[in-house]
């Protein structure tokens, strides 16, 4: 990590978070978070650089609360003192104005204790000049096509009643496909906070080493059920899909949650299958916006729902206890634990069927039996006496999480896999999900 940009970051956070402090009323709360970056971005085609740039930003959300009142504005700094102070004392002006005609929120709740976090890691990261040359080398006679993004990423908060959270890491995320001249790939990815060579080179090889496969005649499958092992990548498709709703409390009290029959007992997964909000992880801060200090929270375990992540606006509505759960009740370091099939098992244990690498698409097409919808993509092989034989063009496929975290579960990846969240939407977004690969008995394709 940059020492230098670490410690100015957190510095002119706390000199902003104090200033804005400083500028309040007897009777006025202010809630303060902070979010910045320092991020590398590359585009690859053909194994070489198609576009390059860096990114340097910060902004802060300003939450203003009088009484039962709050109005809040996000605005972005321009690394000037005397220039943010000034956007500081124009926000506050304006949230005031609008809390004069503003009515009582009756689902406001935010925390009052007084607390203290901080995570700060440092990675280890290939320059932007030097990674061209890595992925030259290691693509060389591939048609390689990436993307890569690295660098810092921090997020603070402040309360005016005195705590302070600091989140602050270095890492990288690269995601790349190898093309063949049919035009169909294998997609890989590598992410984490400590780059190795080695490490990237090995999953180039991998990849590249099923590329004959993808130049043979495609197995046409009819519509129905196979048997099928899903990498890694596959599952995070259905489960961040499924992690928009299906782990929130607020779907769950208005009965819009994928999951509601597991949480009300009607259903079970298979007692194979825990599912845990992991903040040990240190992939997502360990606080929210409305100043509570999150932690670790058991979602799923042996089969059966435990809790559902519950922020404080939905607490306070439907009575219940807030648990740290960000606005949107998603899961931001969702880990699933592993089971007992090997790596080096996984085609002998399928035998024959089929391997999915990866999923596109996915929907919901009943959401109350956690049914979803998608298509295969990049790196689905039909295997046969544990032998890829050949591709599997793209088909659709409609099945639930009830029947493959269930009924059809047959073995659970031994070597979970974590999987950064890649979004740069705006921003670069921290978390992501650890999860294994799943071999099931039977996945439903439908055309």
């Amino acid at each position: 990590m940059r020492d230098s940009h670490s410690s100015a970051s957190r510095t002119r956070f706390l000199t902003l978070a104090n200033e804005i402090e400083q500028r309040l009323t007897s009777n006025e709360i202010a809630l303060t978070s902070f979010s910045a970056e320092q991020s590398d971005f590359i585009r690859f085609n053909q194994g070489k650089v198609r576009q390059s740039g860096n990114v340097s930003q910060a902004s802060v959300t300003l939450r203003l609360i009088d009484g039962q009142r709050q109005a809040y504005s996000t605005f972005t700094l321009c690394g000037d003192i005397g220039a943010d102070t000034d956007a500081i004392a124009r926000t506050l002006a304006a949230l005031r104005d609008g809390l004069r005609d503003a009515p009582d929120d009756p689902h406001l709740l935010f925390d009052t204790t007084v607390w203290s976090e901080t995570t700060q890691r440092a990675g280890t990261l290939p320059s932007p000049d030097r990674l061209p040359l890595i992925v030259a080398r290691c693509a060389l006679g591939l048609d390689f096509v990436g993307f890569y993004a690295g660098g810092t990423i921090a997020r603070g908060f402040a309360s005016s009643l005195g705590s302070r959270g600091w989140y602050e890491v270095e890492n990288f995320n690269i995601s790349w496909s190898l093309y063949d001249a049919s035009g169909r790939a294998i997609r890989s990815h590598y992410a984490g906070d400590t780059w190795s060579d080695a490490v990237f080179a090995g999953k180039v090889e991998e990849a590249a080493a099923r590329l004959p496969v993808l130049s043979r005649e495609p197995r046409a499958l009819a519509p129905g059920r196979y048997r099928t092992y899903f990498a890694p990548a596959a599952l995070h498709e259905l489960m961040e899909t499924a992690s928009f709703s299906a782990f929130s409390a607020r779907t769950q009290a208005t009965a819009r949650n994928e999951f509601y029959r597991l949480n009300i007992g009607e259903a079970a997964l298979d007692p194979r299958v825990t599912l845990t909000e992991d903040l040990t992880l240190d992939i997502t801060p360990r606080f929210n916006d409305d100043g509570y200090q999150r932690q670790s929270v058991s979602l799923v375990e042996a089969g059966r729902a435990v809790a559902q992540l519950t922020n404080a606006r939905t607490a306070r509505e439907y009575g219940l206890t807030p648990n740290g759960a960000t606005a949107g009740e998603t899961p931001s370091a969702l880990s699933m634990q592993g089971g007992d099939l090997a790596q080096t098992d996984v085609l002998r244990a399928l035998d024959t069927g089929l391997y999915i690498g990866n999923l596109w698409y996915v929907n919901f097409s009943d959401r109350m039996n956690c049914r979803m919808t998608g298509m295969t993509r990049f790196a689905t092989f039909w295997v046969e006496q544990g032998r890829i034989v050949a591709p599997v063009d793209a088909m659709r496929f409609d099945d639930s999480l009830y029947r493959l975290l269930g009924s059809e579960l047959e073995r659970i990846g031994a070597q979970p896999e974590l999987l950064l969240n890649d979004w740069t939407w705006g921003e670069r977004a921290t978390g992501g999900m650890q999860l294994p690969g799943l071999l099931v008995r039977s996945f439903d394709l439908t055309l």
